[in-house]
């Protein structure tokens, strides 16, 4: 079989192939640009094996004044970058030792080796300059079917890095069959595991779980966490039940998925620190959890947390509750967004100073609030 991509003719990957080539090393792409490509799905990273050692690709790189980077020089790995494109090389290496968040390699020269210490079938696919895909274990078959396996053992695979528990669900939610369900050997071995998870630093769990929560329907990925206890080792107190029926409001909203607005439906406790969430993003998540659990409808969602935001917080209230978007939700929304309360402090006069002042504009706004922001400034006096 032979893959036809654009990125076979580009200038980056194809100096980099060929430097490698006709030096006389083995040199393969690699993963996601091979895999996605097969599955006509985008990607971002471009990846290379070479038997060559990572100190010689520096020395190539420097004798064809091609810019090379030493990233991750201790794992094999040189990242080039031509013409604003990087692509990043990796000699094949072997796990010598593990810890279930690292390890300690070997390089080889062996294309099988390097399949081996991977993680999932479909990522031991690997293609030549012209296209040409090689496949040392079976991977081809797995992603044409949407089995998302472990290489050998699911047990040896997850305790040489237990985020390989995460990247399964991930990686089912991104390219499993739906219709035939989770590979029940991998469950068994996440099940079992399940202790590793608490070795992971959260920014890594974090960063995965973004990515998990973007994919187009997490659904069936996030029940099975739940079901396996893999969920409460990572969020304590999360319900899936409104993550199927959020994706469904999305597809009628004509909405891209959004990792936020998930996290938002699936709740849970000490959000901010099990995913390592900024400022930013925990403040942000409390206001639209404070929108959906007060069940505020589109246009105080919208003036409380923006456009975006509140629009995100009532498909989440929708999702919760089973009903379907309101008819007038961008009209709404956009009443919303745009609506300013219209009392300020001087217009309270001299009757009010201090925390007393703060309290009345708050009684105040609360009232507006409560009209669906329909009261003038001279009612809003009048209350006064």
């Amino acid at each position: 079989m032979r893959i036809k991509a654009d990125w076979l003719q580009s200038s980056g990957p194809i100096a980099v192939f060929t430097l490698l080539e006709h030096a006389g090393y083995k040199v393969y792409f690699v993963g996601g640009c091979v895999r996605n490509t097969l599955l006509n799905k985008p990607f971002t990273d471009i990846d290379l094996a070479t038997s060559a050692l990572p100190e010689t690709v520096m020395k190539l790189a420097e004798n064809s004044d091609l810019r090379a980077i030493p990233t991750g020089i201790e794992h094999g790995t040189i990242t080039f970058v031509i013409d604003g494109q990087t692509v990043e090389v990796t000699t094949f290496r072997k796990d010598v030792q593990t810890d279930g968040r690292r390890a300690v390699v070997s390089f080889s020269t062996s294309i099988e080796d390097d399949a081996k210490r991977r993680d999932f079938t479909m990522n031991a696919l690997y293609a030549d300059l012209d296209g040409t895909i090689f496949d040392p274990l079976g991977g081809l078959d797995d992603l044409q079917a949407g089995r998302v396996r472990f290489i050998e053992n699911p047990t040896d695979r997850i305790r040489e890095d237990y985020l390989r528990i995460l990247r399964f669900f991930r990686f089912h939610a991104l390219y499993g069959n739906p219709e035939t369900g989770i590979d029940a050997e991998a469950l068994d071995a996440c099940a079992q595991n399940l202790d590793g998870i608490d070795s992971l630093s959260k920014e890594r769990i974090g960063h995965e779980m973004r990515k998990l929560l973007a994919a187009e329907n997490p659904a069936p990925s996030i029940a099975a966490m739940v079901q396996t206890g893999v969920m409460h080792r990572v969020i304590v107190g999360t319900d899936p039940n409104s993550i199927a029926p959020l994706v469904h409001l999305e597809n009628t909203a004509n909405l891209s998925p959004d990792w936020m607005r998930r996290l938002l439906a699936l709740g849970g406790q000490g959000v901010k620190n099990a995913l390592r969430l900024s400022k930013h993003e925990a403040q942000l998540l409390t206001e639209m959890r404070t929108v959906v659990s007060e069940a505020y409808p589109p246009r105080i969602a919208a003036y409380k947390l923006g456009l975006e935001a509140g629009r995100d917080a009532t498909l989440v209230l929708c999702a919760h509750l089973g009903t379907p978007l309101p008819a007038d939700l961008q009209k709404e929304l956009t009443v919303g967004a745009k609506a300013k309360f219209p009392i300020a402090a001087i217009d309270l006069g001299d009757g009010f100073s201090g925390p007393e002042l703060g309290a009345e504009l708050k009684r105040l706004e609360k009232a507006w609030v409560d009209s669906g922001l329909r009261l003038s400034k001279g009612d809003l006096l009048a209350l006064n």
